[in-house]
């Protein structure tokens, strides 16, 4: 076992006080003591007010990229922690440190978000590409463990999705990612968290994550890519449209799965919770839609033949937004370059077993059906193990 280090960075929800106002605040809302943080040794962080109670010592930083930069310089051997205390976080986080713990004060109280769209987020990708480039939070590492704190992407899609499509103004690429797990990542584990975001709030472009007792939020895409993620005892909750959504049109998807046909899982649901916000119509959300990415190859740049995508919804209630055809099609690029080519449900890995709710479903021929919630997971994640709280 190696050392263990913990950061601590304190927040508060007020951007600016008087120091000894900001100090008052931290002091009464967030008490520290060793019982509250026992590890061996602690680098003390902060927003706003560098004052650490008499018992505590070490530096002080003012946000969590910074504690992040701090992490960095720490031997990878050495696991790190960071407890970020209750507050908004108004910053852009990016973690290629593994063997790390990001720990906040609750969903509810701890938030990191950033405004950013598609369009914007092209000068923060290596590629160019703009969906990863938007992400609140992104992950590309391996080991890490994130906890308590709630990742929310702000740009206000749905008043840039209600206006017109002649209008100047309106962003056309307004994909808003909260949380990238890119692709380096491996074994990311979330707990009780909250994902937030319209159009593609959660990007697994990584390898496995775990997600347990945790909130998802968005409308179009908003969980989707290439990587093997259970997703467990959670709410998925669907977002409405800014613009307005005809009787019987389909109105957003849950997922939009690429998962390559060598990988056997892709985005598996158990034992959660299928939920909507006020204005999600019944019967206009599908569960997802099967995504081929354009790819760059010896003969071209078109859709991924191999990207078969997987999705698995296991015991999972599903409220009454949930249209009876299940899935959705989607198209996708074809060798000429023109959006031609269409990918249908059929031609995917898509299941549920034992849906329940009032739009429940059971495909009862599937080899999952046998299968208990704990074997399901131990092989979408290939036999890594995870905590369950």
């Amino acid at each position: 076992m190696g050392t263990k280090i913990k950061i601590l960075l304190l927040g508060f929800i007020l951007s600016a006080c008087s120091l000894s106002g900001c100090a008052d605040k931290i002091k009464r809302n967030t008490p520290l003591t060793e019982t509250a943080l026992p590890s061996k040794k602690i680098l003390y962080v902060q927003t706003e007010v560098c004052d650490p109670p008499s018992q505590l010592t070490g530096s002080c930083y003012n946000s969590l990229q910074r504690a992040i930069d701090v992490a960095n310089t720490v031997p990878s051997a050495t696991h790190v922690t960071i407890a970020v205390a209750a507050g908004h976080y108004h910053e852009r986080i990016v973690l290629s440190r593994g063997n790390i713990d990001i720990v906040g004060a609750g969903k509810n109280k701890t938030y990191v978000q950033y405004n950013l769209n598609a369009e914007q987020g092209k000068a923060y990708h290596r590629d160019g590409w703009g969906t990863p480039g938007s992400a609140t939070f992104t992950i590309n590492a391996s080991e890490v463990n994130v906890s308590d704190l709630t990742i929310e992407n702000t740009f206000d899609f749905l008043s840039n999705d209600s206006k017109d499509k002649t209008d100047p103004s309106k962003v056309r690429a307004s994909q808003g990612v909260a949380l990238l797990l890119d692709e380096h990542s491996d074994k990311v584990a979330l707990y009780r968290v909250g994902l937030y975001g319209y159009q593609d709030t959660l990007f697994a472009n990584g390898k496995r994550a775990f997600i347990y007792q945790s909130d998802i939020a968005g409308n179009v895409d908003f969980i989707f890519g290439a990587g093997q993620v259970v997703i467990e005892r959670s709410r998925v909750i669907s977002r409405p449209r800014g613009k307005a959504i005809a009787p019987n049109e389909i109105a957003g998807y849950i997922t939009a799965p690429s998962t390559n046909i060598a990988d056997a899982f892709g985005l598996v649901f158990i034992n959660s919770r299928l939920e909507r916000e006020q204005g999600v119509a019944d019967a206009s959300v599908t569960l997802g839609r099967p995504w081929h990415p354009t790819t760059n190859f010896s003969d071209g740049r078109y859709a991924d033949p191999n990207a078969i995508g997987h999705a698995l919804f296991f015991n999972c209630f599903m409220d009454a937004h949930i249209h009876p055809a299940r899935w959705s099609s989607m198209k996708g690029t074809a060798k000429d370059g023109s959006k031609t080519l269409v990918f249908t449900p059929e031609q995917s890995r898509f299941f549920e077993v034992q849906s329940f709710g009032p739009s429940g479903n059971d495909n009862a021929t599937t080899s999952y059906h046998s299968l208990s919630a704990d074997s399901l997971r131990e092989q979408a994640l290939d036999d890594w193990s995870v905590s369950i709280n």
